[in-house]
Protein backbone atom coordinates (compact mmCIF):
# COMPACT_ATOMS: atom_id res chain seq x y z
CA UNK A 1 0.00 0.00 0.00
CA UNK A 2 2.81 2.37 0.92
CA UNK A 3 4.58 1.62 -2.38
CA UNK A 4 1.34 2.24 -4.31
CA UNK A 5 0.85 5.60 -2.60
CA UNK A 6 4.46 6.51 -3.32
CA UNK A 7 3.95 5.84 -7.02
CA UNK A 8 0.82 7.95 -6.95
CA UNK A 9 2.76 10.70 -5.19
CA UNK A 10 5.07 10.56 -8.23
CA UNK A 11 8.33 9.82 -6.44
CA UNK A 12 9.77 7.98 -3.52
CA UNK A 13 12.17 10.87 -2.93
CA UNK A 14 11.03 13.04 0.02
CA UNK A 15 12.50 16.13 -1.67
CA UNK A 16 10.67 15.42 -4.93
CA UNK A 17 7.46 14.65 -3.06
CA UNK A 18 7.68 17.95 -1.14
CA UNK A 19 8.37 19.80 -4.38
CA UNK A 20 5.32 18.24 -6.02
CA UNK A 21 3.19 19.17 -3.03
CA UNK A 22 4.31 22.81 -3.20
CA UNK A 23 3.79 22.95 -6.96
CA UNK A 24 0.20 21.80 -6.44
CA UNK A 25 -0.37 24.54 -3.85
CA UNK A 26 1.30 27.20 -6.02
CA UNK A 27 -0.74 26.16 -9.06
CA UNK A 28 -4.00 25.82 -7.18
CA UNK A 29 -3.97 29.31 -5.64
CA UNK A 30 -4.40 31.36 -8.84
CA UNK A 31 -6.92 28.86 -10.24
CA UNK A 32 -9.06 28.97 -7.09
CA UNK A 33 -8.78 32.77 -7.20
CA UNK A 34 -9.92 32.92 -10.82
CA UNK A 35 -12.74 30.36 -10.70
CA UNK A 36 -13.60 29.93 -7.04
CA UNK A 37 -13.39 26.68 -5.15
CA UNK A 38 -16.50 25.08 -6.62
CA UNK A 39 -15.67 25.75 -10.27
CA UNK A 40 -11.96 24.89 -10.13
CA UNK A 41 -11.07 21.31 -11.03
CA UNK A 42 -8.34 19.03 -9.74
CA UNK A 43 -7.47 18.05 -13.28
CA UNK A 44 -6.80 21.67 -14.29
CA UNK A 45 -4.69 22.27 -11.19
CA UNK A 46 -2.62 19.13 -11.77
CA UNK A 47 -2.11 20.02 -15.42
CA UNK A 48 -0.69 23.39 -14.46
CA UNK A 49 1.49 21.81 -11.77
CA UNK A 50 2.70 19.05 -14.10
CA UNK A 51 1.50 16.45 -11.60
CA UNK A 52 -0.59 13.31 -11.70
CA UNK A 53 -4.22 13.76 -10.59
CA UNK A 54 -3.61 11.11 -7.93
CA UNK A 55 -1.01 13.40 -6.34
CA UNK A 56 -3.79 15.57 -4.88
CA UNK A 57 -5.26 12.56 -3.08
CA UNK A 58 -1.80 11.50 -1.93
CA UNK A 59 -0.80 14.86 -0.47
CA UNK A 60 -4.15 16.42 0.53
CA UNK A 61 -6.77 13.61 0.46
CA UNK A 62 -9.06 15.66 -1.81
CA UNK A 63 -9.67 19.03 -3.43
CA UNK A 64 -10.94 20.53 -0.18
CA UNK A 65 -7.74 19.52 1.59
CA UNK A 66 -5.69 21.22 -1.13
CA UNK A 67 -7.84 24.32 -0.91
CA UNK A 68 -7.42 24.43 2.87
CA UNK A 69 -3.63 24.36 2.46
CA UNK A 70 -3.88 27.29 0.03
CA UNK A 71 -5.89 29.21 2.65
CA UNK A 72 -3.32 28.35 5.34
CA UNK A 73 -0.58 29.85 3.17
CA UNK A 74 -2.71 32.95 2.63
CA UNK A 75 -2.99 33.22 6.41
CA UNK A 76 0.80 33.19 6.71
CA UNK A 77 1.05 36.00 4.16
CA UNK A 78 -1.41 38.04 6.24
CA UNK A 79 1.05 38.03 9.18
CA UNK A 80 -1.39 36.23 11.47
CA UNK A 81 1.47 34.59 13.37
CA UNK A 82 3.07 37.99 13.96
CA UNK A 83 -0.25 39.27 15.31
CA UNK A 84 -0.31 36.38 17.79
CA UNK A 85 3.24 37.20 18.88
CA UNK A 86 2.22 40.82 19.47
CA UNK A 87 -0.76 39.68 21.55
CA UNK A 88 1.43 37.37 23.63
CA UNK A 89 3.89 40.03 24.74
CA UNK A 90 3.79 41.76 28.08
CA UNK A 91 3.08 45.46 28.33
CA UNK A 92 0.25 47.93 28.70
CA UNK A 93 -2.94 47.23 26.71
CA UNK A 94 -2.29 50.37 24.66
CA UNK A 95 1.24 49.32 23.73
CA UNK A 96 0.08 45.82 22.84
CA UNK A 97 -2.73 47.17 20.66
CA UNK A 98 -0.25 49.42 18.86
CA UNK A 99 2.03 46.43 18.17
CA UNK A 100 -0.92 44.30 16.98
CA UNK A 101 -1.88 47.00 14.49
CA UNK A 102 1.72 47.33 13.32
CA UNK A 103 2.09 43.55 12.88
CA UNK A 104 -1.03 43.32 10.73
CA UNK A 105 -0.22 46.39 8.64
CA UNK A 106 3.25 45.00 7.90
CA UNK A 107 1.45 42.21 6.02
CA UNK A 108 0.71 44.84 3.35
CA UNK A 109 4.34 44.98 2.31
CA UNK A 110 4.95 44.55 -1.39
CA UNK A 111 4.77 40.86 -2.35
CA UNK A 112 3.61 39.89 1.17
CA UNK A 113 0.16 39.03 -0.15
CA UNK A 114 -0.74 38.57 -3.82
CA UNK A 115 -3.78 39.82 -5.70
CA UNK A 116 -4.90 36.24 -6.23
CA UNK A 117 -4.93 35.70 -2.45
CA UNK A 118 -7.25 38.66 -2.02
CA UNK A 119 -9.50 37.28 -4.76
CA UNK A 120 -9.75 33.97 -2.90
CA UNK A 121 -11.01 35.82 0.17
CA UNK A 122 -13.50 37.68 -2.03
CA UNK A 123 -14.79 34.33 -3.33
CA UNK A 124 -15.12 33.09 0.26
CA UNK A 125 -17.23 36.10 1.20
CA UNK A 126 -19.48 35.62 -1.84
CA UNK A 127 -19.70 31.82 -1.80
CA UNK A 128 -18.33 30.38 1.46
CA UNK A 129 -16.78 26.92 1.65
CA UNK A 130 -16.49 24.67 4.73
CA UNK A 131 -12.90 25.91 5.07
CA UNK A 132 -14.12 29.41 6.01
CA UNK A 133 -15.83 28.17 9.18
CA UNK A 134 -12.77 26.11 10.11
CA UNK A 135 -10.41 29.05 9.68
CA UNK A 136 -12.70 31.39 11.60
CA UNK A 137 -12.92 29.00 14.54
CA UNK A 138 -9.25 28.02 14.46
CA UNK A 139 -7.58 31.34 13.60
CA UNK A 140 -9.80 34.41 13.45
CA UNK A 141 -12.06 33.90 16.48
CA UNK A 142 -9.25 33.40 19.04
CA UNK A 143 -7.52 36.58 17.80
CA UNK A 144 -10.83 38.46 17.78
CA UNK A 145 -11.60 37.38 21.35
CA UNK A 146 -8.18 38.51 22.53
CA UNK A 147 -8.62 41.83 20.75
CA UNK A 148 -11.94 42.32 22.57
CA UNK A 149 -10.22 41.64 25.87
CA UNK A 150 -7.45 44.09 25.04
CA UNK A 151 -9.80 46.89 24.03
CA UNK A 152 -12.08 46.15 26.98
CA UNK A 153 -9.16 46.85 29.32
CA UNK A 154 -8.48 50.18 27.61
CA UNK A 155 -12.06 51.42 27.71
CA UNK A 156 -12.98 49.83 31.03
CA UNK A 157 -15.80 47.70 29.65
CA UNK A 158 -16.40 43.95 29.42
CA UNK A 159 -15.02 42.20 26.31
CA UNK A 160 -18.52 41.22 25.14
CA UNK A 161 -20.04 44.66 25.62
CA UNK A 162 -21.48 46.09 22.41
CA UNK A 163 -19.29 49.18 22.72
CA UNK A 164 -16.18 47.02 23.01
CA UNK A 165 -17.15 45.10 19.89
CA UNK A 166 -17.85 48.29 17.94
CA UNK A 167 -14.45 49.68 18.91
CA UNK A 168 -12.74 46.44 17.83
CA UNK A 169 -14.58 46.51 14.51
CA UNK A 170 -13.49 50.10 13.92
CA UNK A 171 -9.83 49.21 14.47
CA UNK A 172 -10.14 46.19 12.19
CA UNK A 173 -11.97 48.20 9.56
CA UNK A 174 -9.19 50.76 9.28
CA UNK A 175 -6.69 48.00 8.59
CA UNK A 176 -8.95 46.14 6.18
CA UNK A 177 -9.38 49.29 4.11
CA UNK A 178 -5.74 49.05 3.09
CA UNK A 179 -5.97 45.26 2.65
CA UNK A 180 -8.94 45.14 0.31
CA UNK A 181 -9.02 48.62 -1.21
CA UNK A 182 -5.45 48.56 -2.47
CA UNK A 183 -6.31 49.23 -6.15
CA UNK A 184 -8.66 52.08 -5.19
CA UNK A 185 -6.13 53.50 -2.74
CA UNK A 186 -3.48 53.55 -5.48
CA UNK A 187 -5.81 55.69 -7.60
CA UNK A 188 -6.99 57.98 -4.79
CA UNK A 189 -3.47 58.70 -3.57
CA UNK A 190 -0.93 57.51 -6.16
CA UNK A 191 1.81 59.47 -4.41
CA UNK A 192 1.38 57.39 -1.24
CA UNK A 193 3.32 54.26 -2.15
CA UNK A 194 3.13 51.46 0.39
CA UNK A 195 6.81 51.58 1.27
CA UNK A 196 8.07 50.34 4.63
CA UNK A 197 8.13 53.94 5.85
CA UNK A 198 4.57 54.59 4.68
CA UNK A 199 3.31 51.38 6.28
CA UNK A 200 4.87 52.49 9.55
CA UNK A 201 3.07 55.83 9.23
CA UNK A 202 -0.21 54.08 8.46
CA UNK A 203 0.16 51.78 11.47
CA UNK A 204 0.97 54.70 13.76
CA UNK A 205 -1.94 56.72 12.40
CA UNK A 206 -4.44 53.90 12.95
CA UNK A 207 -3.09 53.36 16.46
CA UNK A 208 -3.09 57.08 17.36
CA UNK A 209 -6.53 57.65 15.86
CA UNK A 210 -8.01 54.60 17.59
CA UNK A 211 -6.38 55.12 20.97
CA UNK A 212 -7.52 58.74 21.14
CA UNK A 213 -11.14 57.57 20.97
CA UNK A 214 -10.61 54.53 23.19
CA UNK A 215 -9.06 56.71 25.92
CA UNK A 216 -12.02 59.08 25.74
CA UNK A 217 -14.46 56.17 26.05
CA UNK A 218 -12.44 54.90 29.00
CA UNK A 219 -12.61 58.28 30.75
CA UNK A 220 -16.36 58.45 30.16
CA UNK A 221 -16.88 54.94 31.49
CA UNK A 222 -14.82 55.61 34.63
CA UNK A 223 -16.77 58.80 35.34
CA UNK A 224 -20.14 57.06 35.20
CA UNK A 225 -21.84 56.23 38.49
CA UNK A 226 -20.98 52.74 39.71
CA UNK A 227 -24.51 51.36 39.23
CA UNK A 228 -24.40 52.38 35.53
CA UNK A 229 -21.09 50.55 35.04
CA UNK A 230 -22.48 47.44 36.71
CA UNK A 231 -25.60 47.60 34.53
CA UNK A 232 -23.41 47.77 31.41
CA UNK A 233 -21.89 44.43 32.33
Amino acid sequence: MKESRTRQGQSGSPAHSAATRQKLVDSAGPIFAEKGYYSATVREICKRAGANVAAVNYHFKDKLGLYEEVIVQCKRAAHVDQVRVALDQSGSPEDILRDVIRARVQGLRKNAISNWQLRIFAHELADPTPVLSRMINRVSRPIYDRLLGLIGKIIGMPPRHTKTRLCAHSVMGQILFYVFAGPLFARFSPEMKLTDEMLEQIANHIADFSLAYLREIGRTARNKPKHHREKAR
